[in-house]
């Protein structure tokens, strides 16, 4: 029994999951498919309508059907009781008398035809019953009747014998026959002293067999009207989607790179006007994306060729600057801080050029990937090395939470490093003060890097512009990294060349944190992330995440950036930023 059950249980379960499926996949379908929607509709519609109409139809048919079944069998109940009255005509009082009198009547009333000239020759076959109530007879008290008395109802009865004509329609359950369906007929007839009562039972069993003929023919024709409408449906529907489905598909080959792609235009209807306006959207995109295209070129060819060409006068001007800058001890104060400044500049000079040589050759494509598998971890401590004395100056500390264990992924090591390296410069620019923050985690197909600062943050919507060429969120903000503006843009660009991605979060007043992540194997597809956005500290005021202390010995590393940058000796004279303290705390 229990087998049985567990059975049972299975198939109801799989039948549930089944029918789910069903479901989800006609919501799909339902959602994407305008034909399905519109011909279920015009089905859903049509069926109401068609259900309306058929059950007008067969109660008009079966209200005329008793109708007239009614005004036959009234009137010949009516030529019935004439006859009846002919029979009984002086029949004796006595009980034996009376019933012969009813039977003989009864066999007359059986074996009479109706009336030819009148109605009552479409009442059909009929049963006669005969009874007499007479006061003569109440002595006795027995009732005399002839025929199937008993399956006369009584409110009927009662009707009859207040001499009223009245009609019913009653089920009878019988032996021989089963259930049968009568139109019963009840006319008084008499005299007051000897009442009667006669009754014609009407079977209806035509009437019932047309009205099922009439409800199988609707039910069929209404199928059938609803195959043939939903057909139409389906059709029409078909006409106009099939234009947009082919306006759609040429549209999606157009925005794939297919910029030749077009409709064909076929008579002058609206579809027809539809794919001539398509074709004349696509002739214009294609011809200012052609423009675009070069002008792009040009933009490009322009910026490298005046890069290369400035290298060869700033080569010359770097030269003199060096030796003013080794001489600067003989010059006049003035005159020796304005050949640092120009030492500084031109250092600032030179990065910008590297960059737009950099961008220029990413926006080319020309750019190749150098990738090999190592260990991420150290490209991350030489790239808050190359930062540390902006951040001593900056008076930032710079904190590194890496693995304990190795984290491999294929890149480009010099890439990488750049990449980490503007987003530390950019922390620290944006610090306040406060720590950085950078944090490494690795799972099954990604690495992923966040660098956290505790600033100013970030308003609504610029999470999106920090990484466009020379966007600033506060143009008079003194930087401390004498950024070109192009840094981030480029760390983009780079991490798009090896299949990963760059975002950023920042709210104001909490700061901000970037997140770079790679794949840790070139060509496949990475899905999560093993560090969230926003961060986990995304909520905690900046005063308290920037004293949360560092990881322990066995999960990270620690860079500080030991005394203030504004030391001084015992004589007054400013000191050298001390070198940075690096310490592995394992």
């Amino acid at each position: 029994m229990k087998k049985y059950f567990r059975a049972v249980a299975k198939f109801g379960a799989r039948a549930v999951a089944a029918g789910q499926q069903r479901a989800v996949w006609f919501g799909e379908l339902w959602r994407r498919s305008l034909q399905v929607r519109v011909v279920v509709s015009t089905l859903a519609l049509s069926s109401a309508v068609v259900f309306v109409l058929g059950m007008v139809l067969q109660n008009q048919i079966t209200d005329r059907l008793l109708e007239t079944k009614e005004e036959a069998a009234i009137a010949a109940t009516r030529d019935a009781v004439q006859v009846a009255q002919r029979e009984l005509q002086g029949v004796n009082t006595e009980v034996d008398a009376v019933r012969n009198r009813l039977t003989l009547a009864l066999t007359q009333l059986a074996s009479s035809t109706p009336n030819t000239d009148t109605v009552s020759s479409a009442a059909g076959a009929f049963e006669p019953v005969l009874a007499s109530d007479s006061p003569a007879l109440a002595e006795s008290d027995e009732q005399i009747s002839v025929g199937p008395y008993g399956d006369v109802p009584e409110n009927l009865r009662h009707f009859v014998q207040t001499r009223q004509l009245a009609v019913q329609i009653h089920t009878v359950d019988r032996a021989d026959s089963g259930r049968t369906t009568f139109l019963i007929v009840g006319a008084p007839f008499g005299t007051v002293q000897r009442p009667m009562q006669l009754y014609m039972l009407y079977p209806l069993s035509a009437e019932q067999s047309t009205i099922g003929v009439v409800q199988s023919t609707l039910i069929v024709g209404g199928l059938v009207l609803l195959l043939l409408l939903a057909g139409i449906a389906n059709l029409v529907t078909r006409q106009v989607v099939r234009p947009v489905r082919s306006a759609a598909q040429a549209a999606e080959r157009f925005a794939g790179g297919e910029l030749d792609e077009r409709m064909i235009v076929a008579g002058e209807d609206d579809v027809a006007r539809l794919a001539q306006s398509y074709n004349e959207m696509a002739e214009s995109i294609e011809r200012q994306i052609r423009q675009l295209e070069e002008f792009g070129t040009l933009q490009r060819r322009f910026t490298s060729d005046v890069s290369h060409e400035l290298r060869t006068p700033l080569t010359t001007v770097r030269m003199a600057a060096d030796v003013l800058h080794a001489s600067r001890e003989q010059f006049p104060p003035g005159l020796a801080r304005s050949t640092e400044l120009l030492v500084d500049e031109l250092d600032r000079f030179e990065t910008l050029l590297a960059d737009l040589l950099e961008i220029s050759r990413l926006d080319a494509g020309v750019e190749e990937l150098v990738a090999e598998y190592v260990d991420v971890r150290p490209i991350a401590v030489r790239a808050a090395r190359a930062v540390a004395t902006i951040a001593r100056n900056a008076g930032t500390d710079i904190v590194l939470e890496l693995p304990e264990d190795e984290a491999g992924a294929e890149v480009d090591a010099r890439r990488i490093e750049r990449v980490l390296r503007n987003l530390l410069a950019n922390a620290v620019d944006h610090s306040d003060g406060r720590p950085v923050r950078l944090r490494m985690a690795v799972d099954e197909h990604a690495l992923a890097v966040t660098v956290r600062d505790f600033g100013v943050g970030l308003r609504t919507g610029e999470a999106d512009l920090v990484f466009n060429r020379f966007w600033r969120a506060d143009p008079s903000r003194n930087r401390h990294t004498g950024g070109t503006g192009l840094g981030l843009a480029i760390s983009l660009e780079d991490a798009r060349l090896h299949g990963g991605g760059l975002d950023a979060w920042g709210e104001r007043g909490k700061g901000a944190c970037f997140r770079l992540t790679l794949p840790r194997e070139q060509g496949v597809a990475y899905h999560d992330n093993p560090l969230a956005l926003p961060p986990a500290d995304a909520d905690v005021p900046p005063e308290v995440a920037a004293d949360v202390e560092p990881p322990g010995e066995s999960e990270a590393m620690r860079v500080t950036v030991a005394g203030p940058p504004d030391a001084v000796d015992a004589d007054g004279a400013e000191l050298e930023p001390p070198t940075p303290v690096w310490e592995e705390a394992r």
